[in-house]
Formats: C-alpha cells, sequence, structure tokens
C-alpha cells in the first residue's frame, strides 16, 4: 500500500484531499485497526496548547486542571459521537462510498453471539 509523503500527510491532517492512488490508505486510515485512536488524536492534540493557556491564570493549579476538564470532557464526548459522521464525511472527500464501509465494529457480531449465548435465558 502506498503511503503519502510528509507533506501531502500534513495537507490530509489539516482536511484536504489526497490524490486516487493514495484512495487504499486512506479507506485503512480511516477505517482500519485503531481509526478511532488516530481520530481522536487528530482532534484532540490541538487543543492542548490552548488547554495549557489555564496554567498562566493566578491560583492553584487545581484550578486551572478542572478548567482544563470542562472544556475537555465535552469535546471528547463530541467528537467520539461524531466519529463516524466525521468518517463517512472524509470518505466522500475522497470518493469512497462510505455506505460500503461497515458501521460496526469487526468483533462486534462476535461479542453479541457471545452475549446472547450466555445471557439468552435472561
Amino acid at each position: 500500500m502506498k503511503t503519502p509523503t510528509f507533506r501531502q500527510r500534513l495537507r490530509y491532517d489539516l482536511g484536504g484531499v489526497l490524490p486516487k492512488d493514495l484512495q487504499d490508505w486512506v479507506r485503512h486510515d480511516l477505517t482500519g485497526p485503531r481509526s478511532t485512536a488516530r481520530y481522536l488524536a487528530r482532534f484532540l492534540l490541538p487543543l492542548v496548547p490552548v488547554l495549557m493557556l489555564f496554567l498562566l491564570f493566578p491560583g492553584p493549579n487545581w484550578i486551572a486542571g478542572l478548567m482544563m476538564l470542562l472544556i475537555l470532557i465535552p469535546v471528547l464526548y463530541f467528537a467520539t459521537g461524531l466519529h463516524l459522521v466525521y468518517r463517512a464525511f472524509r470518505l466522500g472527500q475522497h470518493g469512497i462510498d462510505a455506505a460500503s464501509i461497515p458501521r460496526t465494529m469487526p468483533g462486534a457480531e462476535r461479542d453479541r453471539e457471545t452475549y446472547e449465548a450466555n445471557y439468552r435465558h435472561l
């Protein structure tokens, strides 16, 4: 699988579109193993310097930490909740049909079968 250059990767991380020959890499990046972790890292890492500005406020550091959490928790909640919407948008940007990608996690069906086998009598 062909991978993007540093410049292409930076443009992609900032929302740009990669050339057609990198569609396999885009599909793997958005739907492959640990794609949610990569998405959250791309979403939250730029927020860290902004949150560190709270340490400049006078007062104890635990207050600054609570102010950071006050922003970080809702951002994390909404970023996680909108992950599939963002993934479908990014796939569409690159000309990949988002409907062809399953919305379930790879082990979800197996986990569901195991759950039903163990607790079907309830």
